[in-house]
């Protein structure tokens, strides 16, 4: 040992907690109990609790309650998890770090606190983190209220819940992707196609995948489900092992109602000298490696990780390894692709003797959230140092193998002096793969990718599906319409991959079926006429003037999901009536002309869309033909502000305050308000309103152009009413025509291209009855009497 020098990094002790649901709940251990217990238990491995003192780091691995506000625990937590862990065995770190989402989080900070260690940032540092689902759960179930508030002093660094990666963007979230096992599922079919088996035979080889792994976790005292299942039993669908997600039974997925906490002690060899630390226990890092996979509809093959796959072989080349020397793993496997991906890349047969699990995976010995792989590295490091000089790989997966971090141990020392391992070149060969485009308005036919399906008390309820366009070949996500009982009952009963489908684009999730007549029999009917009553607005007709009052002043006029459906119907009515050539929209009360979204809708959890035509039905309405005038009665704020943007006029009441406070609830003026306020009253003032969120009132908002006018509260509508009576003085087709050309040039980078960019507008006008009416009228020294036509 006198050849390796004194800052080389070691991993010098492990514990494992796995704590039963006590009879008496009050009792039942909170997440910085049983981490401070696998704390104190990896300081005993290493030789003695009184190593504690020379902790001067901890790091907590960020628990499923810290994760996402959907899992906050109902009975608090402490406000710096790192330290709370720290009071339990009486350390005193300088330190504190709290990781963030990931179960690859273990491994990767491994590979970064052997870095700091061996450039003399720490001398010793704990990596900890538990999870207390279990006693979460039952407590709930019996109503039984705990406290685990804890307020701690001192230095944190919070990392926050990510490092700027997207797992779920926009489109998952509108086709109501939210759980990693929907992932898994599509990727696991996916998987199925690429490698030609069918649904029979492939169910089987997961059955056989997990077995295996059930079998370890069935002799490990820390294991939460210790029964050991045949390939059949696990596939077989029953009452107990009822469908969850395609093609996953129950037996086939991580369990996360478990208590299980696991620490590890990193130090140097050095420190490990000094503080007496028995070389038996020590476990050298060879290699390690940390990469990064694109969302799932960017990925060129969605059964595959090209992120997982140079993660492996970055771990091995940093450790002058290959799979074969490898004698024992522990494989990330909350679902089975996770576990045969990484056979494929390893070039690890079925027969292969070496165990693929040093725990028993997720399924069995239980998915303590984002520390399993702590758990595994712990299990790896106890093997190692019974198996003297053999070498272990340890893999971590975060998101839907999205995230991936490998490391290679031994109780063999380097070769060589130890050196930082370097994922760069790894990184640059995912970043290099070939990136498919989505389509976020699909239509047409298209080949199925990938699928999933849903289902419900074991019952089936929605199919999701990845597509692919055949005439321009990009990707996109769909749904079977939720009445369309034939296309789910053939995803449920068929082997559809590889099947021609028909899609359409829809707000509430694009919607598929494998023929047309099928697909367009559930698309939505399209309002363009006049209802005789309406729920959220008021609608009246004045000669050729619409007047629309936005009607939900207990909301200040906020919008929710049905009312800007049904104002899309409104406006929709307004484009195809011909006597109808100007509206005004406006709110009911003096409070408020809209409050924008409405966000006691957005936090009821009941569905969220915004239909095509956007706020107020106006926003995304990009090519109207007849103006529209907002007669701001008071606040617009948010979507408020962006639909007044939208309309061609506005009129405000002297009162009135505008602004785009989206920043201050976490959101972003996202229905046009970065777009257009920029383009209405210049960058540098719009700036200052969109990242402060800070409203301005109207006479401000007259100085910087934003509004037409402003008047006296009392006169908003008379004054609205006024410029529409002026529209209709003139002709309707010359109106027409002029915003025609507008909404055509309007792309134009410059005003030359705008003026001689071919239009049509001029052929229409030509052939109109108003253009002949009004040179006639000039004639006849008369008003001319416009017909619109």
């Amino acid at each position: 040992m006198s050849s390796i020098t004194d800052n080389t990094p070691i991993l010098v002790g492990v514990g494992q907690v796995i704590e039963p649901v006590p009879e008496d709940l009050t009792q039942a251990s909170s997440h910085a109990d049983l981490a401070g217990q696998a704390a104190k238990a990896a300081l005993l491995d290493a030789g003695d609790a009184s190593l504690a003192q020379a902790i001067d780091t901890v790091v907590g691995v960020r628990t499923f309650a810290d994760s996402t506000p959907t899992w906050a625990c109902p009975f608090g937590g402490s406000n710096n998890f790192p330290r709370s862990v720290a009071n339990r065995i009486e350390a005193n770190p300088k330190h504190a770090v709290y990781e963030i989402v990931g179960g690859q989080s273990p491994q990767k900070l491994v590979g970064e606190f052997f870095e700091k260690l061996h450039a003399g940032e720490c001398e010793m540092v704990l990596l900890a983190g538990g999870e207390v689902m279990a006693n979460i759960k039952v407590a709930g179930k019996q109503k039984v209220k705990l406290d685990w508030r804890e307020k701690v002093d001192g230095q944190l660094e919070d990392r926050g819940l990510t490092d700027g990666d997207h797992l779920i963007t926009r489109v998952e979230f509108e086709h109501k992707l939210m759980q990693p096992i929907q992932f898994y599922g599509l990727m696991e079919n996916a998987r199925r196609g690429d490698y030609a088996r069918d649904l029979q035979s492939y169910s089987r080889e997961m059955g056989e995948c997990f077995s295996k792994l059930s079998q370890v976790a069935a002799d490990n005292p820390y294991a939460t489900y210790r029964q050991s299942y045949s390939a059949e039993e696990l596939i077989t669908v029953s009452d107990k092992n009822s469908m969850v997600v395609s093609p996953y039974p129950k037996h086939l997925v991580a369990k996360d109602g478990v208590n299980q906490a696991a620490a590890l002690l990193l130090t140097t060899v050095g420190k490990a000298k000094a503080l007496n630390i028995d070389e038996s226990k020590w476990v050298y890092l060879h290699g390690y490696t940390d990469t990064k996979d694109r969302v799932l509809l960017e990925r060129d093959h969605i059964g595959h990780s090209m992120a997982m796959e140079q993660a492996f072989k970055g771990a091995l080349a940093s450790a002058a390894k290959t799979s074969a020397d490898i004698a024992h793993f522990d494989i990330y496997s909350c679902f089975p692709i996770v576990v045969s991906e990484a056979q494929t890349i390893l070039g690890i047969g079925k027969d292969d003797p070496r165990s693929m699990t040093q725990t028993g995976g997720l399924a069995f010995f239980g998915g303590p959230g984002n520390n399993y792989t702590m758990h595994g590295i712990a299990s790896l490091v106890e093997t190692l140092r019974q198996d003297q000089g053999s070498f272990g790989l340890a893999y971590g997966n975060g998101g839907w193998m999205s995230k991936h971090s490998v490391g290679i141990y031994s109780t063999q020392p380097p070769a060589e002096a130890w050196t930082p391992s370097s994922s760069t070149i790894w990184q640059a060969k995912v970043d290099r793969d070939p990136k498919p485009e989505v389509d976020y308005t699909p239509n047409g036919e298209a080949v199925l990718e990938a699928y999933t399906i849903n289902y419900f008390q074991g019952n089936p309820l929605n199919s999701v599906i990845i597509g692919r366009l055949k005439h321009n070949d990009k990707r996109f996500y769909a749904v079977n319409a939720f009445l369309d009982s034939d296309t789910l009952a053939r995803m449920v009963e068929g082997d559809v991959l590889d099947a021609t489908v028909y899609v359409e684009a829809d707000p509430k999730g694009n919607r598929f079926a494998f023929n047309e007549e099928q697909l367009y029999k559930f698309t939505p009917a399209v309002v363009d006429t006049f209802q005789d009553s309406y729920e959220f607005c008021q609608v009246e007709r004045d000669g050729h003037i619409l007047k629309v009052t936005i009607n939900r002043p207990e909301a200040r006029n906020a919008l929710s999901p049905p009312a800007n459906q049904e104002l899309e119907g409104v406006f929709n009515a307004f484009e195809k009536d011909k006597t109808l050539w100007v509206a005004i929209i406006t709110g009911a009360g003096s409070e408020s002309f809209s409050a924008g979204n409405d966000m006691k809708y957005l936090a009821s959890g009941q569905e969220m869309w915004i239909p095509k035509t956007g706020f107020a039905g106006l926003t995304s309405r990009t090519n109207r033909t007849k103006p529209v005038i907002a007669a701001v009665n008071g606040l617009a704020l948010g979507g408020g502000l962006e639909i007044a943007m939208a309309c061609d006029m506005i009129v405000a009441s002297d009162q009135a305050k505008f602004g785009l406070p989206e920043v201050k609830v976490g959101l972003f003026a996202g229905a046009g308000g970065v777009q257009r306020l920029t383009r209405q009253i210049g960058l540098k003032k719009a700036m200052e309103m969109m990242i402060t969120g800070e409203p301005v009132d109207a006479d401000k908002a007259l100085d910087l152009g934003l509004i037409n006018y402003a008047v006296p509260a009392d006169s908003v509508m008379d004054k609205a009413v006024e410029l529409a009576e002026m529209v209709c003085l003139v002709s309707p087709v010359s109106v027409r025509s002029s915003m025609e050309v507008l909404n055509e040039t309007s792309r134009c980078a410059s005003a030359d291209d705008a003026v001689t960019m071919p239009h049509t507008a001029f052929d229409n006008l030509l052939n109109s009855e108003d253009f002949f009416e009004g040179s006639l009228a000039f004639a006849q020294k008369r008003k001319p009497r416009w017909s619109g036509r």
